[in-house]
């Protein structure tokens, strides 16, 4: 793979670094400090755990594309599944847990997984209408 075959991988970093910091700003101002200590997963936790996953995944579907343009939607659909699952095991212990800080920390969570849902389905759409 060339080096101009990586923007899909910058652009994923660039979008989880700069996420992450308007996130972490809007996060400081809006929730009480008492409720980001007390959280099962930090928000750089999950930003971190969700830009691994969705850069492994484009990483993936770049391979795909070079062997294989046809199966980059199914590969998608099923890595997407993997990821899904992965997240709701994480997930388990905040929905276990009865706390004042639990619905704030389910919100978080599921901001967090939709914005790197979003991008990862950007970056494939990318790849499939590349179809160089």
């Amino acid at each position: 793979m060339s080096l101009k075959k990586f923007r899909s991988l910058l652009w994923v970093v660039l979008a989880a670094v700069l996420g992450f910091a308007v996130h972490q700003t809007l996060f400081h101002f809006l929730v009480p400090q008492v409720f980001e200590r007390d959280f099962i997963y930090t928000v750089g936790y999950l930003y971190t755990f969700f830009a691994v996953f969705a850069i492994v995944i484009v990483f993936i579907l770049m391979l795909v594309k070079e062997k294989s343009i046809d199966n980059v939607g199914f590969t998608y659909l099923l890595l997407t599944f993997i990821k899904m699952a992965v997240a709701y095991v994480l997930l388990l212990p905040i929905l276990e847990t009865n706390l004042p800080k639990t619905p704030t920390e389910k919100i978080n969570f599921f901001i967090v997984f939709i914005y790197f849902l979003t991008i990862e389905t950007v970056v494939t759409i990318r790849i499939l209408n590349n179809k160089q």
